[in-house]
């Protein structure tokens, strides 16, 4: 049967929509017939299934499963919990393909989908053909009864969590879900390693009551932050809302970044593995790149997007590789019982950060601090329509084609000079454009900034009014408080 989706929700990473307007369980079930056949005309014939705790996702997983069983597919339903879970689930079993029901960190009323296809990550290009395969009605279909089971995975999930950590002194931890997806795994996996442990909003709750589950918002991490100061804590970690982003403060309360987090944890992963590869996306900091260089490793910038970074960590081979929003991926550990996979997981990044500092005697603050003090702005996103937001994109490079700078254009453009850079890119899922701009001090900081802004103009596009926000905004990674932002 035909069955027409509302051509928004069709992503580059993933399927998205609002619950009741540009998506419904009745979607749900075409889009698991449309994958379920994909699967079979790949020559699988097993899935599974998982959810988060939003409210519409246990309609929306009920008719998915359905669907795949239509198509000819074996559904095992691994039940409530994080994306990372439904991963590990479809890896461990060598399953053929997985659907994870998640609306991810966006607001309460929307859900979606991210999928696994023989043991790699789709999107892009993949999402739009599953989109025609629905649109034509053209679905697979079994001579032999497929079968659905209830294949509940969090224990074996968090079992998997606990074998990865190694440390030798205890830690005092405090652990936020925000009433996420990851809540129960990380209640448990909590009462299970050594030291002392808080957790904060560990009931799952779709509506998010004490706040919203993105741990790159800073408003987000206050009720984090001050707990680990009233407990006296060694470090506290936060999770979005299906649990495969990660969010770090240290014992003074202070954020670590994507690029921050990436940047310790390479220092492990390369003592064990001299010269490999660490991979991470255009908006991350250049105190990233040198820090991987001055440890011995080969330092790779790569495109923005949790999917694409998996896929270029498969083709490289890498042991670890991240993205500024949190995103953390590991495979250094191929084999055993703590094997990892190259997924991103944000709790089993912070098992690894927790071992990290377990091992040693230095605080998170000190390691913090061992890293360069750069000055940067934000992250500025400002509305740019879909259909104008890659070509300005375009002109700017072809304006930067005889510059002297150092021009990077595998994702935007990253233009180096001067001692500081500046990022200008197209976001692939909104009609927006985002910047970002860093320097080793403020005046060459103003300086990149009239750069892009003049850049912005010829292309006929009015600076974002956050350029020329309070110089307070511009925080220094050594401060206090506070650090790049989302806008």
């Amino acid at each position: 049967m035909v069955h027409t989706l509302d051509p928004s929700i069709l992503r580059e990473y993933d399927i998205r929509g609002v619950v009741g307007e540009t998506l419904s369980a009745e979607d749900a079930h075409a889009i698991g017939r449309g994958f379920g056949t994909m699967i079979a005309t790949s020559g699988g014939t097993r899935a599974f299934t998982g959810r988060d705790g939003r409210l519409s996702s246990p309609e929306m997983e009920a008719a998915l499963a359905r669907g795949l069983v239509e198509a000819g597919i074996n559904v095992d339903r691994a039940g409530l919990g994080p994306t990372p879970m439904l991963y590990h689930a479809v890896h461990t079993s060598r399953a053929d393909g997985g659907i994870m029901v998640t609306g991810s960190h966006n607001p309460p009323d929307y859900n979606g989908f991210k999928f696994v296809l023989n043991g790699q990550a789709f999107f892009g290009d993949s999402i739009q053909e599953l989109g025609r395969v629905i649109a034509s009605g053209a679905y697979a279909a079994s001579n032999t009864p497929s079968a659905m089971r209830e294949q509940p995975r969090l224990r074996v999930y968090v079992d998997s969590l606990v074998v990865a950590y190694r440390g030798e002194r205890s830690l005092s931890v405090v652990w936020d879900a925000g009433n996420g997806a990851a809540g129960e795994a990380m209640e448990m996996l909590a009462r299970r390693l050594p030291g002392r442990h808080v957790v904060l909003n560990e009931r799952i709750d779709g509506t998010f009551p004490v706040h919203h589950p993105d741990p790159t918002v800073v408003e987000n991490l206050s009720q984090l932050r001050d707990t680990v100061l009233a407990e006296g804590a060694d470090l506290g970690v936060a999770f979005d809302g299906d649990g495969d982003r990660i969010g770090v403060v240290d014992d003074k309360a202070r954020i670590l970044w994507g690029d921050q987090i990436l940047g310790l944890l390479a220092r492990d992963v390369l003592a064990a593995h001299p010269g490999e590869t660490i991979i991470a996306d255009v908006k991350a900091s250049q105190v990233l790149f040198d820090e991987v260089a001055r440890l011995g490793g080969k330092p790779l910038m790569w495109q923005t997007g949790h999917s694409r970074i998996k896929s270029k960590m498969m083709e490289m081979g890498a042991p670890l590789a991240g993205e500024m929003s949190g995103h953390i991926f590991f495979a250094d550990r191929t084999g055993g019982s703590d094997r990892n996979f190259g997924y991103d997981d944000a709790l089993y990044a912070a098992v690894r950060l927790i071992s990290l500092l377990a091992a040693g005697a230095e605080a998170l603050s000190v390691l913090r601090d061992s890293l360069p003090a750069l000055h940067n702005t934000p992250e500025i996103r400002f509305p740019c329509p879909d259909d104008r937001k890659f070509a300005v994109v375009e002109e700017v490079r072809g304006r930067l084609k005889t510059s002297p700078a150092d021009v990077v254009t595998i994702d935007g453009v990253r233009v180096t000079h001067g001692g500081g850079w500046w990022l200008l890119r197209a976001s692939n899922t909104q009609p927006v454009l985002v910047a970002r701009i860093e320097a080793e001090n403020d005046a060459t900081l103003g300086e990149l900034r009239d750069e892009l802004a003049g850049q912005l103009a010829a292309s006929g596009i009015d600076p974002p009014t956050e350029l020329w926000a309070p110089w307070p905004l511009l925080i220094d990674m050594r401060a206090e408080r506070g650090g790049p932002t989302t806008r």
